[in-house]
């Protein structure tokens, strides 16, 4: 097989591949433009007859989603500053030293990483009720996201740091400079892209926070939007064009803003790779 036949198949895979991923995206869009009976239509309707603009409308005034959408962006905006100011300098103890202990460290970071939130939300509920921080559930709700949300930081901008020569650091302390002014005037001013790209997809996780807002969220005037859809799912009915554009309005930023930045979110994740 040639070499542009190898790249037309490829591309033909690559196409039909994102047709399937980015297929229930499409569906939620059509679908908060239907009419409650069009919805149910057999054979489905892949595009609305009459589009429904007032379902936009109405979410918006029936289910307050400007208070729902600033909780979300406290959560997000909490969970990565803690993350960030946490994460940086554990990532770089990882990416310049080398012991037994390190490696230990490394590993252990590794397997917190793949633990699920629904099964840390149990301990982390009853550690948080032991010591009174149920009391304030969205700073609890930041502070457990945080603990889930580290590993992914931590391994991130590990390869950021990694990039840094070692040169330049050490060049710094012959000037007279400590190892944490080294850290703050040299490392990570070159490290930054990694960081903020670091920090992006932090944020775009915790504005998108689900399981430990519902376990610890009681109040719904602190819940965050993923829980403000469930809103519209009622014992007998269930308002699904609602529901879709409830969602609609709450991820097309995040889709916007992860489009915008797709270049540099992808060299902030290839960044170390050749190290």
């Amino acid at each position: 097989m040639s070499g542009a036949v190898t790249n037309r198949v490829l591309l033909a895979v690559a196409l039909a591949l994102a047709a399937v991923y980015l297929f229930p995206l499409y569906w939620m869009y059509v679908t908060s433009l239907k009419t409650q009976s069009s919805i149910f239509a057999v054979p489905p309707e892949f595009l609305p007859g009459a589009p429904q603009w007032d379902n936009y409308a109405t979410i918006w005034e029936v289910a307050n989603i400007p208070r729902y959408i600033g909780n979300s962006l406290v959560i997000a905006s909490g969970v990565t500053l803690i993350t960030a100011l946490v994460g940086s300098g554990c990532a770089y103890v990882l990416a310049r030293y080398r012991n037994g202990w390190i490696d230990a460290a490394l590993f252990a970071v590794l397997m917190l990483q793949v633990l699920p939130p629904s099964l840390m939300v149990t301990p982390i509920f009853v550690g948080f009720a032991s010591v009174g921080l149920l009391e304030y559930p969205r700073f609890a709700t930041i502070l457990a996201f945080s603990a889930k949300t580290m590993p992914f930081f931590v391994i991130l901008c590990r390869a950021a740091f990694m990039t840094v020569p070692r040169e330049l650091e050490e060049a710094a302390l012959v000037d007279g400079n400590s190892r944490i002014g080294a850290f703050f005037m040299i490392v990570l001013p070159l490290a930054r892209n990694g960081l903020l790209i670091s920090a992006l997809l932090v944020f775009m996780n915790g504005f998108g926070e689900y399981v430990y807002s519902a376990s610890i969220i009681a109040d719904n005037r602190l819940q965050p939007a993923s829980i403000g859809m469930t809103n519209f799912l009622q014992p007998n009915v269930v308002n699904w064009n609602a529901i879709m554009a409830f969602a609609a309005t709450y991820v097309t930023p995040i889709l916007a803003a992860f489009v915008l930045l797709q270049r540099q979110i992808v060299n902030g994740l290839t960044a170390g790779a050749l190290k």
